[in-house]
């Protein structure tokens, strides 16, 4: 992982031999396990990620902290809006940041799930089948209009977001970490389209639509992009040590028993809600609290407040919910659901909760845990 490799679709850079086996079960980086991050070089880490995408992507720092809250969650994210806005841009850009593998899918109708995932080959010379990856076998995987690939081929993906693993002809073969699937899709022009099921939407931890630039952002990117693409500009700025750590980092934020209890309510609110067919998954409320884990380590705190829940709600939850007709007919929209919801319901204090907490990197290990064993 010490050098950029651009995997594509039937031609994979990674060696074959890697993956001949199956690889072992709990693997984190190259077998060992990642590092613990201060807090003082955590906010360096992720501030040269930001400043990064910043220079390409113009006016959207809140796109781009969300993308990286996802990465250091352990998520997936779907980009979807209308063409032109850089949706791709956005993902490949946060793919040339970080220093590791890197593979580009362009979805279509006659792609194959083998292309994603990989296939077994028989190999004359040796008589037996030999696994050749695909192109999901890298630390970041870029989508390109998902919705244009049969559901055949989208499934094939399922396994690998929930379980980073794929599993070929009886054989799991385990994926990298870090491991992130970052998907486009164009919600304006379906023909020809094959809308994402609620079980791929459920995989993707959030949803962002990038939107137009302001007038002033604009008019910037009229002035820099007109020549040369400042994406040819961007090196990488971190390892996929470095991330692995962050990540790491980011799993031993505190959570208290009232955030808990907070994140569960808000998902029952959503069950309960008369204006809704289809409310939050369990799966859906533990990459929020995954989510708001990862906001707190942005802002320098190692613990949840639920301001941290309310910043990621929307994002997390908004492309799992169904409208009713009559809440559709009505006008109103999964965000603004979500958004009434947040506002009805009490936030739980909990005066354990900031208190004493352990520092990023900490020796002591794990973070304390308060009287009611959260």
């Amino acid at each position: 992982m010490d050098s950029k490799r651009h995997v594509t679709v039937g031609a994979s850079a990674v060696p074959q031999e890697a993956y001949a086996s199956p690889a072992p079960q709990g693997s984190s980086l190259n077998g060992h396990k990642p590092q613990l991050m201060d807090l003082d070089s955590f906010h360096d880490a992720s501030e040269r990620i930001l400043g990064a995408i910043n220079k390409v992507i113009d006016g959207k720092a809140e796109a781009a902290k969300l993308a990286l809250t996802v990465l250091l969650a352990q998520g997936h994210l779907l980009v979807e809006d209308v063409p032109g806005v850089g949706k791709t841009l956005l993902a490949k850009t946060l793919a040339r940041t970080v220093d590791c593998t890197v593979s580009r899918i362009q979805f279509t109708p006659d792609l194959l799930p083998s292309d994603v995932t990989g296939v077994s080959i028989y190999n004359q010379a040796s008589r037996q089948f030999e696994f050749r990856p695909g192109a999901v076998f890298a630390n970041i995987v870029i989508g390109d209009e998902i919705n244009r690939a049969s559901a055949k081929t989208q499934s094939a993906l399922l396994e690998c977001m929930e379980e980073h693993q794929v599993t070929v002809d009886g054989h799991s073969y385990q994926l990298g970490l870090p491991f992130m699937v970052v998907a486009t899709q164009n919600p304006i022009e379906m023909e020809g389209t094959y809308p994402l099921p609620e079980a791929q939407r459920d995989r993707f931890m959030a949803r962002i639509s990038m939107g137009y630039p302001d007038r002033d952002s604009e008019i910037e990117m009229l002035e820099t992009h007109q020549a040369v693409s400042p994406l040819a500009k961007v090196i990488p700025v971190l390892t996929a040590a470095e991330v692995a750590a962050m990540i790491a980092t980011v799993q031993q934020v505190y959570v208290s028993q009232a955030i808990k209890e907070y994140t569960v309510a808000i998902g029952r609110a959503t069950r309960d809600s008369a204006r809704l067919r289809l409310g939050a998954s369990p799966r859906s409320l533990l990459q929020l609290l995954r989510a708001a884990k990862a906001t707190a380590a942005l802002d320098g705190r190692d613990f949840v407040l639920p301001d941290d829940v309310v910043a990621v709600a929307e994002s997390v939850l908004a492309h799992r919910i169904i409208l009713d007709r009559k809440a559709a007919s009505s006008g109103d929209t999964p965000q603004s659901i979500i958004r009434g919801i947040l506002a009805s319901l009490p936030v739980a204090q909990d005066p354990v909760a900031t208190a004493q907490r352990t520092p990023f990197g900490s020796p002591q290990g794990s973070p304390r845990r308060d009287k009611h064993g959260g």
